[in-house]
């Protein structure tokens, strides 16, 4: 079985409201993997780096302001098809079209404010994970429940 890595961020807003445990148990629950986390205050020129794709839009300055306003919680998740899947848990990117039940359905409200990054691609997730953490911050072990969710 090909298991995919992805970047998941909980964002500042989702930190100050105690969301954490709350969105990394919807991970666990769901049988998915966490290999690497850190609690961290993103600096300005990783902000950049990170939404390099929106450099020249005009929300670009607002949102390096907001991601660098409090502390994230980075993390790298590992499981069968989690980048796609991970795309589906969290929502839509704005909260009031998010499905019910997922993340941004469930604890956003604002389209400035939705909670959750999660990457979009497994090209980007490469890169995002590359750009938060060094490999040896990333685990290889196994769960004695992997043979309970795969065949």
């Amino acid at each position: 079985m090909e298991r995919e890595r992805t970047f998941i961020m909980i964002k500042p807003d989702a930190v100050q409201r105690g969301l954490i445990g709350e969105i990394i148990n919807r991970f666990v629950k769901k049988g998915y993997k966490l290999i690497a986390m850190k609690l961290m205050q993103i600096p300005r020129s990783l902000a950049e780096q990170h939404y390099a794709e929106h450099k020249d839009k005009p929300f670009f300055e607002s949102l390096i302001q907001y991601i660098t306003s409090a502390p994230v919680v980075a993390m790298v998740w590992e499981g069968k098809e989690i980048v796609a899947t991970a795309r589906v848990m969290i929502g839509a990117t704005d909260p009031l079209k998010a499905a019910p039940g997922s993340i941004r359905g469930t604890y956003g409200v604002d389209l400035g404010r939705n909670v959750i990054h999660a990457s979009d691609s497994k090209e980007s997730a490469k890169r995002e994970i590359e750009l938060f953490f060094k490999p040896e911050e990333i685990l290889t072990y196994s769960l004695t429940l992997e043979n309970w969710l795969y065949e």
